[in-house]
């Protein structure tokens, strides 16, 4: 596995830093009342492309609000260019996976106490 540069690690922080927050300003209400995290981002070395990870609680809604993060990408990719535009020379294309993580812990969780 190759070693993600500092620059990288700091841009990649930045981006899950800004993006945390213009999800969390669209509120609740916008993902059908599912708290929505940015659990990850993993950028290409030349940041012209995020994947960006989400983690929704209760994990029931994830699929609704995938869908609403992919209807709203433009806009979204629109705020962070406002925000980021004097720090990055572009702004990344975004896109959107789930973090079963928390899942996995659960599966796992549910494994053990049987």
């Amino acid at each position: 596995m190759e070693e993600v540069s500092k620059r990288l690690q700091k841009v990649q922080r930045e981006v899950q830093r800004h993006l945390a927050e213009i999800i969390r300003s669209k509120g609740m209400a916008a993902f059908d009342g599912a708290l929505v995290t940015v659990s990850e981002v993993r950028m290409s070395p030349d940041l012209s492309y995020a994947k960006i990870y989400i983690s929704v609680f209760p994990s029931t809604k994830r699929d609704a609000v995938m869908k609403s993060l992919e209807e709203k990408n433009k806009a979204i990719r629109g705020e962070l260019g406002r925000i980021v535009a004097k720090q990055f020379r572009i702004v990344p294309e975004l896109s959107f996976f789930e973090d079963t993580t928390l899942d996995y812990v659960q599966h796992i969780d549910d494994l053990l106490h049987k």
